[in-house]
């Protein structure tokens, strides 16, 4: 049965499941379910715990072997098996599926996994871990929902905050929730009383906002500027190639050409986002940058990112981080851009 992160302490009140699936985006989030399925092991009489690992050559039938076992110590077990990849493999799926059809008794079965896509989430091992026992979904605090996480996290340690407190907080660890935990964390310790200031928060953060490639891209489609420049900003300090934020921002730019190309010939814009695989959940962004400019214009920045390549291979002059916010601003801009490259 499938669960949501949030209703996982409701369902460990209960009897626990012969098999736990913990996945997902966000690895604080799962690890933090994987203590709660501890202590409520423990609870429930499950003393003893055991643990294994999936690594290259990992032999699958220590699964059922070890569930098998008789335990010296103890009548109830935990048994934890990590699978950091999230691809148990021909023989590792076949393993999962028939522990998961015939459980051993008094043994629970805790996997831990990372991110799976839909092919994984698809496959015979996992149908069969869901049906037998409880999978928990552990999906990425979106930008806008993180102050809300923060003002939860910071309400169970019994201190309130300051809407001002709360969005500062937000800011500085946005894309990096490890930070934004320990940065709660801290300023229970330090407060200096029962509301959380933006003194407090100046006092105790520094500026842990870490980013990905893709979220820069997106931003840049939602034509937010500041944010942009930010978020670049953001990746050079902590070290990330340039090669690859030219790669992301080129493949969106001439995905956006393309588009506005073939909308400008009457082609309809569903079948345009279908041949492009422009998600459901990126179309509102794609569209936003359309109707920022017309059709032709895109012409202009995929100039632009001619240049930035270029730039970036050694075959022009420049340098590669101004080229990279010039490149940014011209995605996030209304109007035409210079056309000279």
């Amino acid at each position: 049965m499938r669960s949501a992160s949030g209703d996982l302490a409701r369902r460990l009140r209960e009897p626990l499941c012969p098999v736990i699936l913990l996945y997902g985006e966000e690895p604080l989030l799962i690890e933090e379910s994987a203590d709660r399925v501890r202590a409520a092991a423990l609870t429930q009489g499950y003393q003893e715990r055991l643990r294994l690992t999936v690594e290259p050559g990992f032999d699958w039938q220590q699964l059922r072997a070890t569930g098998q076992s008789l335990s010296l110590f103890a009548e109830r077990r935990l048994l934890e098996l990590r699978m950091p990849s999230g691809k148990p493999g021909d023989a590792g799926g076949k393993a999962l599926a028939a522990y998961a059809a015939d459980p051993p008794e008094d043994t629970v079965l805790l996997v831990i996994t990372g991110r799976l896509d839909a092919r994984a989430r698809q496959g015979r091992w996992f149908t069969a871990l869901e049906a037998g026992g409880l999978s928990v979904d552990h999906r990425s605090v979106r930008p806008e929902q993180l102050p809300g996480w923060i003002r939860a996290r910071l309400q169970a340690r019994g201190l309130r905050a300051e809407p001002e407190a709360v969005a500062l907080l937000a800011h500085q660890t946005e894309g990096n929730l490890l930070a934004a935990s320990q940065e709660v964390d801290k300023i229970a310790l330090t407060a200096s009383g029962q509301t959380v200031r933006t003194a407090d928060v100046l006092a105790s953060t520094a500026d842990h906002a870490r980013f990905n490639i893709y979220a820069l891209a997106d931003t840049c489609l939602a034509g937010n500027t500041a944010k942009a420049l930010r978020m670049l900003g953001g990746l050079r300090r902590e070290g990330v190639e340039p090669v690859l934020l030219v790669w992301a921002l080129a493949r969106e730019v001439r995905t956006l050409a393309l588009i506005a190309w073939g909308l400008s010939r009457g082609q309809s814009r569903s079948q345009l986002f279908k041949a492009h695989r422009v998600w459901n959940t990126r179309q509102a962004l794609v569209s936003a940058a359309l109707g920022r400019r017309p059709p032709a214009a895109w012409l202009a920045v995929m100039q632009r990112m001619a240049r930035l390549d270029r730039v970036l291979k050694g075959r022009q002059s420049g340098n590669i981080w101004l080229e990279l916010e010039q490149s940014c601003l011209a995605i996030c801009a209304p109007g035409t851009p210079s056309m000279k490259a």
